[in-house]
């Protein structure tokens, strides 16, 4: 008796791909099988080899004339009708593996694989999974992923504009937080979530800690410590381009600085015999810029430079230079100083320039991080850690919508320093990476790790990327243009969460990343639904076509598209554009208007 769920037999047989004849019996292309219907040859959809003791699994990844062998060509007039198969797993007794210990033969069987059959793979939880979802082609089958591989080998959610990444990270993050029992598995969660668009606030504000350059009521204020920050990087944002013996000597007085401060052994961990400039201690960068302008401009009344000509002494804490008068013509005084002079007057003026930029006081001036101009803090690492690390909620925010665009990529370069070097030094600690692993999410990423950005974010999520895997630090990069990232990292992304991808160029960067076993699934991407996405690699057991599970209403990110005819639908009422400039002035989307005088 033939079975209803044969589908055809093996004609041949190359490597990992196999080509079946199909059976006359389901030409019709629906098949029902214990009172449900399954769509027949499906791209994307499993088929199931039994090989005795065990059954091989694998993917249809081609239908009709293109999956016709070349040997069978001549017989497509008989009406042959072939599919070709990747083979990716096995069930050895009731474990599913990835990967084939044998191959099959010709003229073995090739079935359907029915929702029993998927239970038998998908069905099974073991720990350490998240339910993220439901197989799209059976709903009542649970999709889980592997926790462990989806943080230490790292991950990639790539998706257009509108296709749901935005959905999927909160909806996936909510998952790691929660089981469906409601109840946290994993209650020493640490994740950190860099927000390009703040999108996130909102949705996952009851498992999360929220810190904006402009906080609400119920978030907290973002600073990023820039003597925390990689020195050469501050100095080139800061100053610009400075000549190499004006940089030496510009770090040498860092370095002084620094030394000085840990003499006084209140820094826990410091060894003098080793400190460099890149340190992470604090030092007054006003104090820098008024040590650094003083050679600059300074005069002398007599030739032998003795005694200054200072007509005003200058004030560091307030950014004033002292005032001296223009050095004389020839002999006559007052005489040019000679001493520790750069050449650096116009970049001092853009470093002062940036240190009274109101939109950089998150870094240049970051509360109680800033050092008072004897170099010295109120706050420390250890207390910056702790708000972004060890908060009792498992996710932190760090919300960058309210950042200038240019320094995006020295602050998130800056952001990822921090944590990594504090993570990789202290990695054998209870606190550490490896004891306590982190999963760093980085939204829009191809704003800041495009094939031609040469910033210090690339480079720190390059290193992440590489070496993160053993220190516990794990990275998700989510973008809508995987063709704008640079290819290492994107290469070393184990597990690929796509969701819809319109444009070729982006669909072709997903598919070079992937095993060519698998490529012919990414092209069914261009038609996936709202919030469905093919889950490939690590993380998953078999590449899945999954339903995402939506979060609540009251907890989805605030980037759906405006409801325009319901909008335009409304009678017009009367409107105050300081709404509009007013938010824009403060960069604060939350910015209310005052109203005064009514």
């Amino acid at each position: 008796m033939i079975a209803p769920t044969l589908l055809g037999h093996v004609g041949a047989v190359s490597g990992a791909a196999i080509s079946v004849r199909q059976f006359e019996g389901v030409a019709s292309g629906i098949a029902i099988i214990g009172g449900r219907s399954y769509r027949v040859g499906q791209v994307g959809s499993f088929v199931r080899i039994p090989q005795g003791y065990h059954d091989l699994y694998g993917i249809i990844a081609e239908v009709g004339a293109t999956a016709t062998p070349e040997a069978a060509e001549n017989l497509s007039s008989r009406g042959e009708r072939w599919m070709t198969v990747q083979l990716v797993g096995e069930i050895v007794e009731t474990a599913f593996e990835r990967g084939i210990s044998q191959y099959p033969a010709i003229n073995d069987e090739v079935h359907l694989v029915t929702e029993d059959d998927l239970a038998k793979i998908y069905g099974t939880a073991e720990k350490g999974q998240v339910v993220i979802g439901r197989l799209a082609g059976a709903e009542s089958i649970p999709v889980r992923i592997d926790l462990d591989r989806l943080v230490t080998r790292h991950s990639a959610v790539l998706g257009s504009t509108g296709a749901g990444k935005s959905t999927t990270i909160a909806s996936l993050l909510r998952a790691i937080v929660h089981s469906p029992s409601g109840k946290s598995d994993f209650p020493s969660t640490r994740i950190l979530l860099l927000d390009i668009h703040g999108e996130y606030a909102t949705a996952l504000k009851k498992i999360a800690h929220v810190f904006r350059v402009s906080p609400s009521d119920d978030e907290k204020p973002l600073f990023i410590p820039y003597w925390a920050t990689d020195t050469t990087e501050l100095l080139a944002f800061l100053m610009g381009k400075v000549s190499d013996p004006a940089f030496a000597s510009i770090t040498d007085r860092i370095l002084a600085k620094k030394l000085q401060l840990a003499k006084g052994g209140n820094f826990d961990g410091v060894d003098v015999n080793s400190l460099t400039f890149d340190s992470p201690l604090p030092f007054s960068l006003k104090q820098l810029w008024f040590d650094l302008i003083d050679p600059e401009i300074k005069t002398w009344k007599e030739n032998t430079q003795i005694n200054s000509a200072v007509q005003k002494a200058g004030d560091a804490e307030k950014l004033i230079a002292p005032i001296y008068p223009l050095p004389g013509q020839g002999n006559t005084p007052p005489f040019a100083n000679k001493t520790g002079v750069l050449s650096i007057r116009r970049q001092l003026d853009q470093m002062r320039s940036r240190l009274l930029d109101r939109q950089y006081d998150f870094m240049l001036h970051p509360g109680d991080w800033e050092p008072a101009v004897n170099d010295e803090a109120k706050k420390d690492l250890p207390e910056l850690l702790d708000s972004w690390l060890g908060t009792e909620k498992p996710i932190s925010i760090l919300d960058l919508s309210g950042i200038p665009s240019g320094v995006l990529h020295h602050l998130v370069g800056g952001i990822l320093n921090i944590l990594y070097e504090a993570l990789f030094w202290g990695r054998e600690a209870s606190e550490g990476g490896r004891q306590r692993p982190l999963l760093v999410v980085m939204e829009e990423a191809h704003r800041y790790l495009g094939k031609d950005a040469d910033g210090p974010a690339k480079a720190m999520v390059q290193r992440i990327v590489k070496e993160g895997r053993k220190f516990g630090v794990g990275a998700m990069i989510v973008s809508q243009r995987p063709s704008e990232i640079d290819d290492t990292i994107l290469s070393q992304c184990g597990t690929f969460v796509a969701l819809r991808l319109s444009n070729a160029g982006d669909r072709s960067k997903v598919q070079s990343a992937l095993p060519d076993s698998l490529s012919g699934l990414m092209d069914s991407l261009p038609v996936l639904r709202t919030g469905e996405a093919i889950i490939t690699g690590e993380a998953a057991k078999l590449p899945i076509r999954c339903r995402i599970t939506l979060p609540p209403e009251d907890a989805r990110p605030s980037s759906e598209d405006p409801k325009v005819t319901q909008a335009w639908a409304k009678p017009k009422a009367k409107e105050d554009y300081v709404n509009l400039s007013g938010p824009w002035r403060a960069q604060n989307p939350k910015w209310k208007h005052s109203k005064k005088g009514t």
